[in-house]
């Protein structure tokens, strides 16, 4: 099919009729057909959507000025960054100027001066919207458990106004910071203050002048290259990191249509389960979780993930096919960082909380004038005649948890308070942050276990900290 968007043609007697008198008309190419792309590579880029479009192809050329042109009617293509290079014969080729006709807003003409006669490939690139890509993943686990098959994939979907055909695909997987990259041109000198100022008070790209913008994406397509020298490199520049996939083979992505394909092979990934009480981050339930890490020791670790859907199925064996189990959102997953699928609540496995007494002590009393301390031990009339200024308050808490499965299950515990805590607690405890104390325990099947712990605030005077302390 050809190309809608890219009319890249050699000057034919109709437009050389149309530019007569201009210097172009002298020597043109007689090529009465739009010359086909020979290569066309995509690199797509979710968060400002933006795609990186590269492609080729087989230019002839006469001595002296040829003009070419240039149209993306009915596309997303940003005409600020369309770009010509030429592959072959660079020291014979020269693109003497570029015209914008005032009569044709969406198309341009260069001209070429040639210094031979003979085919050239030319590349041209530009950046195009329009272009997105979703990520998600097929996880199929057997009732053995142990480990499961984790297969990627990636959903392309095209409404730039153009028809891409055997093209490679390329993902940018991870954060560019387009701010870091204007303040590093800012920096060089590059860009004035004054437009800074004005991006960070508009907050939006598209409101830079058009030079800045494409100074910003030539940074970027910069990044671009060096990771296509180093395909299994992690770029970093400031808070970005970002990572190249590239797609095996090529694809024909046409407009307004989604294709699915194949993100990495399937492999066999170990995974470990735990049930977990984090009111603060699932909400006041227990859950249970498929917890796999995205290493080399289970087989995945090679490259980060890219956001994406998992799709979490049981092989039932015996012929029956696969039964659902949960659908899941991972965020960007670095090398070595944890994936937890989040299964919700388990209906073999019964959680109560518990609390058995709470009390009161340590309590100290203001004088009238609000400047002495005194303690309860001074006597019944301290109690009654004077303000409370500070106490200790005490709760006593079990977390009973019954496991009806048959497999013994582990179940971690992490609660948040706030102000002076004591945590006292039946198990070996440990801080996860200043507030934050969490335990662990194994709960044997059929079993039915108590966890239990003390939480003791430090009211008024006599808190003399913000965080948990474990005793």
């Amino acid at each position: 099919m050809t190309s809608r968007m890219l009319n890249l043609v050699s000057a034919v007697t109709a437009a050389t009729a149309m530019l007569a008198g201009h210097a172009w008309a002298g020597n043109n190419i007689d090529v009465s057909t739009i010359p086909v792309r020979d290569t066309v590579q995509l690199t797509i880029y979710n968060s400002e959507d933006l795609t990186l479009v590269r492609e080729t192809r087989h230019i002839t050329f006469h001595p002296g000025d040829n003009p070419l042109q240039f149209s993306w009617a009915g596309t997303l293509i940003d005409p600020t960054s369309v770009d010509l290079r030429f592959r072959t014969h660079g020291d014979e080729l020269d693109v003497l100027d570029t015209t914008f006709p005032h009569d044709k807003p969406q198309m341009l003409y260069w001209n070429v001066r040639s210094r031979f006669d003979g085919d050239a490939i030319v590349e041209i690139t530009y950046f195009t919207s329009g272009i997105t890509w979703a990520a998600d993943y097929v996880c199929i686990v057997g009732d053995a458990g142990g480990d499961m098959s984790f297969e990627g994939f990636v959903r392309i979907t095209n409404n730039s106004g153009e028809n891409y055909e055997n093209a490679n695909v390329r993902l940018v997987v991870g954060q560019i910071n387009l701010v870091e990259k204007i303040a590093d041109l800012a920096r060089r000198g590059m860009v004035p203050v004054s437009t800074i100022a004005h991006y960070r008070k508009s907050g939006q790209v598209q409101k830079l002048d058009r030079d800045v913008r494409v100074m910003v994406m030539d940074s970027i397509a910069a990044g671009l290259e060096m990771a296509e020298a180093e395909p299994k490199a992690i770029i970093k520049e400031g808070l970005s990191e970002y990572f190249i996939y590239t797609i095996e083979g090529t694809e024909t992505i046409l407009h307004a249509w989604s294709k699915r394909m194949r993100l990495f092979q399937g492999q066999r990934v170990p995974f470990r389960e735990q049930y977990r009480y984090r009111p603060q981050e699932y909400g006041d339930q227990l859950v249970r979780l498929y917890i796999l890490r995205n290493d080399e020791a289970s087989r995945l670790g090679s490259t980060p993930l890219p956001d994406g859907t998992i799709r979490l199925f049981r092989d039932t064996g015996g012929g029956d096919g696969l039964a659902f189990l949960v659908t899941h959102y991972t965020k960007y997953v670095p090398i070595g960082q944890e994936i937890e699928i989040n299964l919700g609540r388990d209906p073999e496995v019964v959680h109560e909380r518990i609390r058995l007494r709470s009390w009161r002590d340590e309590f100290w009393f203001h004088d009238n004038n609000g400047r002495k301390l005194f303690s309860p031990d001074r006597g019944p009339e301290v109690r009654q005649n004077y303000p409370v200024a500070g106490w200790d308050e005490h709760a006593r808490w079990i977390e009973r948890i019954r496991n009806d499965r048959r497999t013994p299950i582990d179940v971690q515990i992490r609660l948040a308070f706030d102000g002076h805590v004591l945590f006292q607690g039946d198990l070996d405890a440990t801080l996860h942050d200043y507030r934050s104390p969490q335990f662990a325990a194994r709960i044997e099947p059929g079993n039915t276990r108590d966890l239990g712990y003390t939480v003791t605030y430090k009211r008024g005077v006599n808190q003399k900290q913000n965080n948990v302390t474990i005793e």
